[in-house]
């Protein structure tokens, strides 16, 4: 058995083929595929159709997909190189409208693509693949630094609740979630780990629970409908989620299902965190009423996991992909500059201090 951790990097760039390879979290976990994508339309795609997901990793994605596509241009003056990236950039950016590290990670291509004002077309393109592999690189070491501030926050031997994949399939390397899940695995801290299934998508089932049994983690997968009996029972120490975006009080949108889990663990006097890279928190964005949550497509719901519908023909369909957990709900937000506990609005722009 080996560690996913040390052994999978879900998306990686192979400059001298101008690919961006992708591990195709979609036919998890049946199969470990592999895809190479060389046209904008394919990393397109792959981004819409959560084939790469994980807010930090469709970040890096799309910073290797803008490198990627203004490597092809055949401009040769700067004005008509930065012309052809912003329309790869502004491409790339209509594929997914929730996770703001997408937008984070574009916006920072194109600043260094601005720094470069004056260079020569190689070196501006040169630049964006180091800004790229640098977004990539310097994920890895913000989750292992979400990891270290999370693990302090609990003791060995406690039940944790995680809801979608927030793991090393996600980011870079570690996950943010669950990070301090692999660096208590490394410690000896034994942590049982209980995985809501994530309908429709099924992100917990088909991700985490994976992971973390490839990685030795004594994990057990529940229904979404079963998180109140496990904390009741007493099984649950504390929660840890993700997040695609945190609003500047300190709203926070998640997997769809995220909020119920916290209004639960509220109930039952349970510690709810969230593990978010500064990356995706979004100081412009007052509350979690301005962030926009994608509204995806009835199949999920009705037909996707089955050989016949679920659901009665034709029937109307709701389908959010997100939902927002109220600050009030949240004991603290992990990032890789520490905790940030309430009140956010105070706490989280001191992160940005540090």
């Amino acid at each position: 058995m080996q560690n996913p951790v040390s052994v999978i990097q879900s998306v990686r760039l192979d400059d001298e083929n101008d690919t961006l390879v992708l591990l195709d979290q979609t036919v998890l976990p049946n199969e470990t595929n592999f895809l190479e994508l060389k046209e904008m339309e394919d990393i397109w795609d792959a981004i819409y159709q959560l084939k790469v997901r994980g807010a930090p990793a469709i970040g890096i994605a799309a910073a290797y997909g803008a490198y990627l596509g203004t490597k092809k241009s055949t401009a040769v003056t700067y004005e008509a190189l930065f012309s052809d990236f912003k329309k790869v950039k502004d491409y790339l950016a209509t594929s997914r409208p929730t996770a703001v590290n997408l937008f984070w990670a574009l916006n920072r291509m194109e600043d260094r693509f601005k720094q470069e004002a004056g260079k020569s077309v190689a070196e501006v393109k040169a630049a964006l693949k180091e800004e790229s592999e640098a977004i990539r690189a310097e994920d890895e070491k913000i989750c292992e630094a979400i990891g270290e501030h999370a693990l302090s926050l609990l003791e060995p031997g406690w039940g944790l609740l995680t809801h979608c994949n927030a793991g090393t399939i996600a980011t870079a390397k570690y996950g943010t979630a669950l990070a301090p899940i692999y660096l208590g695995q490394e410690k000896g801290y034994n942590f049982k780990v209980y995985a809501d299934e994530t309908r429709p998508l099924l992100q917990g089932a088909r991700l985490t629970a994976w992971e973390l049994q490839q990685a030795g983690v004594d994990v057990t997968l529940i229904c979404d409908n079963m998180a109140s009996i496990v904390m009741k029972e007493g099984k649950i120490q504390a929660v840890l989620v993700g997040c695609d975006r945190v609003a500047a009080n300190g709203d926070s949108a998640n997997k769809i299902g995220t909020s119920g889990v916290a209004i639960l663990a509220k109930h039952y006097n349970i510690p709810f965190y969230v593990c978010a890279p500064l990356s995706t928190i979004d100081l412009e964005c007052k509350t979690g009423d301005d962030i926009h949550i994608e509204l995806r497509p009835s199949e999920e719901i009705t037909v996707k996991w089955y050989e016949q519908s679920m659901a009665p023909e034709g029937v109307q369909t709701y389908n959010p992909a997100f939902d927002v957990t109220d600050h009030s709900l949240i004991t603290g937000i992990v990032t890789e500059n520490g905790i940030a506990y309430a009140p956010y609005t105070e706490s989280l722009p001191k992160m940005f201090e540090k």
